[in-house]
């Protein structure tokens, strides 16, 4: 793996999410190459056009409402740029990656991994020194 840094969403990068405040037990549906697993309280949430789900403790943990729907990540995460193909687990179930994507952590330790391609990274993050 790549060298793990500090980034920091850019604050134009918002999304619109809308939280799954149902009596439900949730729903599976497929998506990063594996079955991801969304519960009651969890986020829906449409990062400009790709759509998934936030832990509930997650997204009130690392988002803060800017707008009626419209949320920015306000804390840091920790990234790397993946040397070869393969997969993380996610609270939400397992996504897969490519050589060149970037892997995240919400924490420093490398806890609440998630994986974003690189352009898609690059667009949305910028480093946090």
């Amino acid at each position: 793996m790549g060298t793990r840094l500090r980034y920091r969403k850019r604050p134009d990068q918002f999304v619109i999410a809308v939280r799954l405040a149902l009596d439900t037990a949730g729903f599976v549906y497929r998506k990063w190459g594996a079955d991801q697993r969304c519960k009651g309280g969890d986020w829906l949430v449409d990062n400009h056009g790709d759509v998934y789900t936030v832990d509930a403790e997650v997204f009130a943990r690392t988002y803060r409402q800017v707008a009626p729907g419209r949320y920015v990540k306000t804390t840091p995460v920790w990234a790397e740029v993946a040397t070869a193909p393969g997969a993380v687990v996610t609270k939400e179930g397992q996504s897969r990656y490519d050589a060149g994507d970037y892997l995240v952590f919400n924490e420093k330790d490398g806890a609440d991994a998630y994986c974003i391609g690189a352009a898609k990274f690059e667009t949305m993050y910028e480093r946090d020194d």
